[in-house]
């Protein structure tokens, strides 16, 4: 191709994705972002914790923490507990209480803010990256059925959800409720930083444990929605150091999922996977719907 000719095959994806860009409706998007993120969060709260009926069964999610533990052992990766520790043993305990808020609402507020940023500014870009929010969430509800995971937190903890019941059934269930410091329920070292120190809301509350799936942590979702946000977020923005915060977020994200003990830092890994996994075939689905519009095909107007 000489030096200035446009290639005929993006000329055409462009032309597509500005008669899609077109045909947008904020009442549609908002109605199909609200029933997907229901349906998401009704399956996913299907599984796991919530998924046994009265009496849990936590043995299966310890199991897959361990084998977690074990893989990262195995990598001489293994240093979460030794990283809250360390970060706990800070002065004021680093401030702990701000990373609990920060989990607790930088995950839907920052995706949200990014998501609706992108409607309004680039129109064009909406519907691919919408379209790989909605695969990369669907994807993470897969691995919440098939692989329920134990947290961190809750490998000491003696509630009804926690290893200690496995592991030392005497001490947990002699344990007074909402104590966190029993005898013989401290083999991994891990503090629920929510439940100790508080900051958002904690999952040692009954009534917040009942309503989501504790075991919903393979993939990370936090790490897969963060990523997306930041690339959402960059190209839209002009200044240098609102790029840097952008581009922080997903780093702080990490830091802050594993020094509060909620992941293991290989969940994050999966949360990657899972969002390249959402990119490739929201792009594929994206081009192919936007493709049939403006050649004046079926008006699928969710691509």
């Amino acid at each position: 191709m000489t030096a200035g000719a446009v290639d005929p095959d993006d000329a055409t994806t462009a032309s597509d994705a500005q008669v899609a860009a077109g045909r947008l409706r904020w009442w549609r998007e908002l109605l199909y972002v609200a029933v997907f993120y229901a349906v998401y969060s009704s399956v996913r709260n299907l599984f796991g914790s919530q998924g046994t009926g009265e009496d849990i069964d936590a043995s299966v999610a310890f199991e897959h923490a361990r084998q977690i533990i074990d893989i990262q052992r195995a990598m001489g990766l293994y240093f979460e507990a030794e990283l809250q520790r360390w970060y706990l043993d800070l002065p004021a305990m680093g401030l702990i209480r701000v990373w609990n808020i920060f989990y607790g609402t930088a995950h839907f507020v920052v995706t949200a803010g990014a998501l609706i940023w992108l409607y309004r500014s680039d129109k064009a870009r909406y519907p691919r990256w919408r379209n790989t929010l909605l695969v990369t969430t669907a994807v993470a509800i897969v691995g919440f059925a098939s692989y329920s995971l134990m947290p961190p937190r809750l490998l000491d903890d003696p509630g009804k959800y926690g290893a200690c019941r496995i592991y030392a059934p005497e001490a947990a269930f002699a344990a007074e409720p909402g104590d966190k410091s029993v005898e013989g329920c401290d083999r991994y070292g891990f503090v629920d930083t929510l439940a100790v120190h508080g900051g958002w809301i904690s999952f040692d509350d009954e009534k917040a444990a009942g309503l989501t799936n504790q075991y919903a942590a393979m993939p990370s979702m936090h790490i897969g929605w963060s990523v997306w946000s930041s690339l959402v977020l960059v190209p839209m923005m002009r200044r240098r150091w609102t790029r840097a915060l952008a581009w922080s977020y997903p780093f702080l994200t990490l830091f802050t999922i594993m020094v509060t003990a909620n992941h293991y830092w290989i969940d994050a890994v999966g949360g990657l996977v899972a969002l390249g996994f959402g990119a490739v075939v929201a792009r594929w689905l994206t081009a192919r719907f936007q493709a049939r519009q403006a050649r004046g095909g079926v008006p699928i107007t969710t691509a």
